[in-house]
């Protein structure tokens, strides 16, 4: 798949680390380092504005190593980029720890993963079918 974008980051274009990667790393497009302090969060620039095609969205996602080792991870869980968005693509990172966190220019902030998607058509029913499992949730299975 061939995503179009526009790369006004002081950066190269992103790419795959590995063979392996599903996700591109994303990098603080910033003009001077940023303080996270403890449980803020900040919306920060990547430089990056794509044209995803219909069918697919971007996926930004927490980096593990930010989050073991300093409890940096998004606010929103993942963050969403709808194919037709076409505004910057910005990462709200939040600080989980206890300390202050330094954001510096060109860190890796975020991953970015592409996913296809399926529309969905709501039919309205009465009832839903049976499971073994029921309405139960939450811990219900035991597991």
């Amino acid at each position: 798949m061939k995503i179009k974008i526009v790369n006004k980051s002081l950066f190269p274009l992103p790419s795959y680390r590995t063979s392996g990667s599903s996700g591109i790393d994303l990098y603080a497009n910033i003009d001077e380092s940023m303080i996270l302090k403890p449980l803020e969060r900040k919306l920060i620039p990547t430089g990056l504005y794509l044209s995803i095609p219909e069918g697919y969205e971007g996926q930004i996602r927490a980096r593990s190593g930010l989050a073991l080792k300093h409890g940096i991870s998004l606010a929103n869980g993942i963050g969403t980029i709808d194919s037709d968005y076409r505004g910057e693509v910005g990462v709200i990172l939040v600080n989980l720890s206890q300390d202050e966190y330094v954001v510096n220019r060109g860190d890796r902030i975020a991953q970015l993963v592409f996913i296809k998607y399926e529309k969905v058509e709501f039919c309205e029913v009465e009832n839903l079918d049976n499971t073994n499992r029921g309405p139960g949730g939450f811990g219900h299975t035991g597991y």
